[in-house]
C-alpha cells in the first residue's frame, strides 16, 4: 500500500518540476504573470518559472509583419479608387509590455489609421497623381502610423502603395484615351515621313528636270554651232546662206526618214501636212541638189589645182 501511495506522488512532484521549465522560440519574448499580475519577459531559450504560481500570459512575435489593408476612397476628379497598402511593422524589444498590454488587436490598429491617412490625402489629388504620387501616400501613412503606434511598442519598417485600381469604367476610359493618344503620335509620325518622301521625291524630280533641261540646252547649242559651223563651210565653196540652209534640211529629213525605217516595229508614216509641202520639199531637193553639183565643181577645181602645182615642183 505504502508503495502504490509513493508512486503517484512521485508522478505529481515529476510534473510539477516538468511545468516549471518552458522553451521560448527565437524571435519571440514570452509574458509571464503571477496570480494574474505582471512578473517578467522572457526571451528565447529554455526558461524557469513557479510551478502553480507563475503563468505564461502570452507570446509576442518579434518578427518583422506584414499586414495588407485595402482602402476604397475618391480623387478629387471623383474618380472612386481602391488602393492596397501593404504595412510592414515588427514590435520593439525594449517595449514588450507595451505590445502586449496596451493593445489589444494591432491589425485593426493599424487598419484604422491607414483608412484615415489615405482617405485624407487622396480626395486632394486627381486620378493621374494618384499614380505618379503614390510614394507620398505611402510616406504620408509611415508617418502617422509611426506616430501613432510607437506608444504601443510597435515600430512602422515600411508602407508600400502596391497597388490601384481606379473604377472598371475609369480604367476603359483612360485604355482608351492611352489608345487614341497612341495612334496620334503613330499617325503624325506617319505623316512626318509621307512628308519626308514627298519632299524627297519633288527634290529628285526638281534636280531631274534641272539636269534634263540642262541637258537639252546643251544639245541644241551644238546643234546651232554645228548648223553655223556647216553654214560656214558652204559659204567658203560659194554657196549663199539660203541653199545652205537648204540643203542641212534636206539631209536631216533624209536622216530622219532613214532612222525611222531601221526600226522593224515601226507603224509611224510621214506625210506633207499641207498643200505646199510637196512643192516646198521638192524645191529644196532641188536647191540642195544644185548646191552638191556646186560643192563636187568646186572640189574638182581644187584638186586640179593641186595636181598642177605638184608637177611644176617636180
Amino acid at each position: 500500500m505504502e508503495y502504490i501511495l509513493i508512486g503517484p506522488a512521485l508522478l505529481f512532484s515529476l510534473l510539477i518540476l516538468v511545468s516549471a521549465f518552458f522553451m521560448v522560440k527565437q524571435q519571440t519574448a514570452a509574458v509571464v504573470e503571477r496570480f494574474g499580475r505582471f512578473v517578467a519577459i522572457r526571451s528565447s531559450g529554455l526558461r524557469f518559472k513557479i510551478p502553480l504560481v507563475d503563468r505564461i500570459a502570452g507570446r509576442i512575435n518579434l518578427k518583422i509583419q506584414q499586414l495588407d489593408v485595402i482602402v476604397e476612397t475618391k480623387t478629387k476628379d471623383d474618380v472612386f479608387v481602391r488602393l492596397k497598402i501593404s504595412v510592414q511593422f515588427q514590435v520593439i524589444k525594449d517595449k514588450v509590455y507595451e505590445a502586449f498590454y496596451k493593445l489589444e488587436n494591432p491589425h485593426d490598429q493599424i487598419t484604422s489609421y491607414v483608412f484615415d491617412v489615405v482617405r485624407a490625402e487622396v480626395p486632394k489629388m486627381k486620378l493621374d497623381y494618384v499614380f505618379e504620387r503614390k510614394d507620398d501616400i505611402a510616406i504620408a501613412v509611415k508617418r502617422e502610423l509611426n506616430e501613432a503606434m510607437l506608444d504601443y511598442g510597435y515600430d512602422i519598417i515600411k508602407t508600400l502603395v502596391t497597388d490601384i485600381d481606379p473604377d472598371v469604367q475609369v480604367k476603359a476610359a483612360m485604355n482608351r484615351i492611352n489608345a487614341a493618344e497612341r495612334e496620334k503620335v503613330a499617325a503624325e509620325y506617319e505623316a512626318e515621313a509621307e512628308r519626308i518622301k514627298i519632299v524627297a521625291k519633288a527634290r529628285a524630280e526638281a534636280e531631274s528636270k534641272r539636269l534634263q533641261g540642262q541637258g537639252i540646252a546643251d544639245q541644241r547649242r551644238e546643234i546651232a554651232r554645228g548648223l553655223e559651223e556647216s553654214v560656214d563651210v558652204l559659204n567658203n565653196v560659194g554657196i549663199n546662206s539660203q541653199e545652205a540652209s537648204a540643203l542641212i534640211v534636206v539631209t536631216q529629213h533624209y536622216d530622219t526618214l532613214q532612222s525611222i525605217g531601221e526600226e522593224t516595229n515601226t507603224n509611224l508614216i510621214l506625210l506633207p501636212n499641207s498643200p505646199q509641202a510637196g512643192s516646198d520639199m521638192l524645191n529644196n531637193m532641188i536647191a540642195s541638189f544644185t548646191a552638191s553639183n556646186q560643192i563636187g565643181e568646186e572640189m574638182k577645181k581644187q584638186n586640179a589645182a593641186r595636181g598642177l602645182g605638184k608637177n611644176k615642183s617636180e
